[in-house]
């Protein structure tokens, strides 16, 4: 394997050019052991998992939105706002993020409920109500990992979440009655509650968000960007995985008794699941590099594609079925899997840098001190002093 480009190291815990931190660096470890940690107490000390679960305010889990936000505002800090710009004018991108996430997961969601799950309809319904779940809020920490462009998920995590606000119910009526009703399927009847897709959007990227832009704009206005990038940004980093882990802890903690006592009901949810990440990232990668996106862009593209709002999804199926339902059994184990399978494919990503040309894959990522020999003139004219 070639060099990888400068910045290539860049990841959650770290300030612009940094090397991995510990934490980064043993991340699947840590990410094991929140597991664990959250079976063991869902296990052993059921209580937690009634006392969390009763933490709720309008439908949402307030620990595991305290755990989500925590994650999410550094990532969202280190955001370039001011370069967003140029992303919203790539029509590539913008196009290619549509059609994955609007036309293809979902579709390709129903088809492989139907496929593995033919006659358990509740599972079958929960899984389809994750395919239409695009997500807003892990995929920023993947796509950190992996050397994505930050400007870049920013904006099509904000594009996700219009289209979430105005297309999901209309779209789950689509798939559990219409299409069904086309193909001679069973159908599914369900209302999703406008006010709780508004509230997951707003509570989960609106909040973070907002504090990431002011943190920026007055951080710069006050101290300027060089303290802000080389000074802030690493003291707040660690925040963002420390996040991570809290929530994995709270879900596996909130459902560890429903995962060891139902283990085959949550092997045959998990395999679609496991199918579904796979291939919706990779064509999130193949189509990134048919369009010469460039590595950043194309790893961006794949993780949005791919990953999917689990809180509004639990949300959905909990106030739509019930906590105890089927739907809401699926909806759990959707980040259940997510985590450890996006995880396996931040490390697939990076592999993948070597498929693409090293001035297209800086092209997106921060610039980074200039290197012993000098570059060319097309990469250098994309850096920013």
């Amino acid at each position: 394997m070639g060099s990888a480009p400068e910045g290539a190291s860049r990841s959650i815990a770290d300030g612009p050019g940094a090397r991995l931190s510990t934490l980064d660096r043993f991340l699947p470890l840590w990410i094991l052991a929140a597991m664990a940690a959250g079976l063991a107490l869902g296990r052993f000390l059921p209580g937690v998992g009634q006392a969390l679960d009763s933490l709720q305010v309008a439908g949402m889990s307030v620990p595991i939105a305290v755990g989500l936000l925590v994650m999410m505002y550094p990532v969202l800090a280190k955001v370039r706002y001011g370069e967003t710009g140029g992303v919203l004018r790539d029509r590539r991108l913008m196009a290619a993020s549509l059609v994955l996430n609007w036309l293809v997961a979902p579709a390709f969601m129903f088809a492989l409920a139907w496929i593995f799950l033919p006659d358990l309809p509740e599972y079958r319904t929960g899984l389809i109500i994750v395919g239409l779940a695009r997500c807003i809020a892990m995929v920023l920490i993947w796509n950190d990992l992996a050397c994505g462009d930050r400007e870049a998920a920013a904006v099509l995590v904000a594009v996700n979440s219009v289209f979430q606000v105005l297309a999901f119910g209309a779209l789950g009526w689509f798939y559990l009655q219409v299409l069904p009703g086309w193909l001679g399927l069973p159908v599914t009847s369900a209302e999703f509650s406008f006010t709780a897709i508004t509230g997951s959007v707003l509570v989960f990227l609106g909040i973070p968000l907002l504090a990431g832009y002011l943190s920026r704009r007055i951080g710069e206005a006050t101290r300027g960007r060089t303290w802000y990038e080389e000074r802030f940004l690493p003291r707040i980093g660690p925040l963002a995985l420390y996040g991570l882990l809290f929530t994995i802890v709270l879900l596996f903690a909130l459902q560890g008794g429903n995962v060891i006592d139902r283990p085959l009901d949550v092997a045959r949810i998990a395999l679609p699941l496991l199918v579904y990440f796979t291939v919706v990232f990779g064509a999130g990668m193949l189509t990134g590099r048919f369009l010469r996106l460039g590595y950043a862009r194309t790893t961006t593209l794949a993780f949005t594609a791919a990953g999917n709002n689990f809180e509004l999804a639990i949300a959905v199926a909990i106030a739509t079925f019930g906590a105890a339902s089927g739907q809401a059994l699926a909806g759990v184990v959707g980040p259940l899997i997510e985590v450890p399978v996006l995880v396996a494919l931040v490390y697939a990503a990076l592999l993948a840098r070597r498929f693409f040309p090293v001035d297209a894959a800086a092209d997106a990522l921060p610039p980074s001190p200039p290197a012993p020999h000098p570059a060319p003139a097309a990469a250098s004219a994309k850096e920013i002093p």
